[in-house]
C-alpha cells in the first residue's frame, strides 16, 4: 500500500500535546507516514509539516473570535483546498471545534473518513451541536468518560481514550525534585500563578493574579510565588509587567516548564482550562479563577448549563475546587480561598485523595488507544490491510 497520509489541524498548546502523543504512537507503527496541517513545536517534532502558525488559531472569546474572523475563515478556506487538492487518508480534528468541525465536514464530503479528538463541551452549553457533529465526523475521541456517555445516547460513534498526561504524569509526584530543578526555596510555602497561555488570559487575569499574590504576601510573610510563561513572548509581556509593577514580589518567572512549576508548589491559583487537569493530576491544591470580555461572558452564562466549568469539578461531578469568574476575580476574594488551599487538613487530604482515584481512571494509554480506534476507522474504509498498524 502507499505511504500513509495523515491531515491534522490543533488550534493551541493543549491540542498540540495531545497531537504530539497521538502521532508519535502512529509513527511507531508506520513508520513512513506523512503529516500535514497545522500543529505547534511538539507535533512539528513528531513530523508534522504545518502549514500555518498554531497561534494563529489561539483565539479567545466570542468577542475576540470577531476581530480575527475574516482571518480564521481564510485560513479554513486554504486548508479545504489544500486536503481537497492532496487527500490525506484520513483528517484528525484537535479541539478548537468552532475551526475543526466545519473543517471536518467539508472534508467528509469530499469522501476523506474524519476524526475529532477532544470533545466540545456539548454536554455543559449549545447541545444541539451534537447534530452537527454526527454530520461532520465519523468518529469522536473523549478524554473523559461522561462524555463518551453523552455520544453514547446520541448513537454517534465514540471511544472514550482517557488523558494523555494521566499516563506522563507520576501518581507520586517529587516536589522536592521539582523544586531543586528549579532552584526553588525547600523551607518556603510556594504559590504558583498560572493565568494561562493564551494573550487574551494574560489581559483579563495576570494583573488580578498578581495582585492576589501581594494581598498574600501582606498577611503571610514565608510565602514564594513562581510564574510559568508558556513562550518567549508571554515570558517578555510578564517580566516587563512585573518589573513595572510587581518588584517588591518574590516571584519567580520561569520560561516554560509549567509541570514542573505546579509539581514545585503547595498550592496554585489557575485560570480554568487544560491546567487545572495537570494540578489535579500533580493533587495540587488548587483556585480556578477566570475572566473574559463582559459580553462574552454575558452570552456565555446564558447559555451555559453545566453546574461548574472547572474540569476538577466536572469529572467529580463535586465542588471539589473554588471556582471564581469575572469580577469576583479580585484579591480579597482569590485571597482568602488561597489561604486555605494552604492548610494542611483533614479535607486537603481528603481532596488529594479524590484526585488521586480520578488519576487512576484517566490512566487509560490515551495515545494508544486514540491510535488503535483511527487505525480500526481507517480499515474498514479500505484505507490499511487487516494487518497494517498491529
Amino acid at each position: 500500500m502507499s505511504t500513509l497520509r495523515i491531515g491534522i489541524v490543533a488550534g493551541e498548546a493543549s491540542g498540540d500535546i495531545l497531537g504530539a502523543g497521538l502521532l508519535a504512537e502512529l509513527r511507531q507503527r508506520f513508520p513512513d507516514i506523512e503529516i500535514e496541517g497545522i500543529g505547534g513545536e511538539l507535533m512539528q517534532a513528531e513530523g508534522c509539516v504545518s502549514l500555518y502558525s498554531m497561534e494563529r488559531l489561539s483565539v479567545m472569546g466570542l468577542v475576540e473570535v470577531l476581530g480575527r474572523l475574516w482571518e480564521l475563515l481564510g485560513i479554513r478556506k486554504s486548508l479545504v483546498s489544500h486536503f481537497s487538492q492532496q487527500p490525506p487518508d484520513i483528517f484528525i480534528g484537535i479541539d478548537a471545534p468552532d475551526f475543526t468541525l466545519n473543517l471536518e465536514g467539508k472534508l467528509r464530503l469530499a469522501g476523506i473518513p474524519t476524526v475529532h479528538y477532544v470533545s466540545p463541551s456539548v454536554w455543559a452549553w449549545r447541545s444541539k451541536r451534537v447534530f452537527k457533529i454526527l454530520k461532520t465526523t465519523d468518529l469522536m475521541l473523549t478524554l473523559f468518560p461522561f462524555e463518551a456517555q453523552f455520544y453514547q445516547r446520541h448513537s454517534m460513534p465514540v471511544e472514550f481514550v482517557g488523558h494523555p498526561l494521566a499516563n506522563m504524569i507520576p501518581l507520586e509526584p517529587d516536589q522536592s525534585a521539582a523544586r531543586s530543578d528549579l532552584d526553588l526555596p525547600h523551607g518556603q510555602r510556594i504559590v504558583a500563578l498560572m493565568p494561562g497561555s493564551r494573550g487574551g488570559e494574560l489581559k483579563y487575569l495576570a494583573e488580578p493574579f498578581l495582585d492576589t499574590a501581594r494581598w498574600l504576601l501582606k498577611r503571610n510573610a514565608d510565602l514564594v510565588f513562581v510564574m510559568p510563561a508558556a513562550n518567549q513572548a508571554r515570558f517578555d509581556h510578564l517580566r516587563a509587567l512585573i518589573d513595572s509593577r510587581y518588584g517588591d514580589l518574590p516571584i519567580k518567572l520561569v520560561l516554560k516548564r509549567s509541570r514542573e512549576v505546579l509539581t514545585a508548589a503547595d498550592a496554585v491559583l489557575i485560570a480554568s482550562g487544560t491546567a487545572t487537569l495537570e494540578a489535579l493530576l500533580l493533587k495540587k491544591p488548587m483556585v480556578v479563577a477566570y475572566r473574559m470580555a463582559p459580553i462574552t461572558y454575558k452570552i456565555i452564562s446564558r447559555l451555559l448549563s453545566s453546574k461548574y466549568i472547572s474540569l476538577p469539578n466536572l469529572l467529580a461531578d463535586a465542588p471539589l475546587v473554588p471556582e471564581i469568574l469575572q469580577n469576583e476575580v479580585r484579591p480579597e476574594v482569590l485571597g482568602p480561598a488561597i489561604e486555605q488551599a494552604l492548610i494542611d487538613s483533614d479535607e486537603q487530604s481528603s481532596l488529594k485523595q479524590r484526585f488521586y482515584e480520578i488519576h487512576l481512571q484517566l490512566r487509560q494509554d490515551a495515545s494508544k488507544k486514540a491510535a488503535d480506534a483511527i487505525v480500526r476507522l481507517l480499515r474498514s474504509r479500505g484505507r490499511l490491510s487487516e494487518d497494517a498498524g498491529v
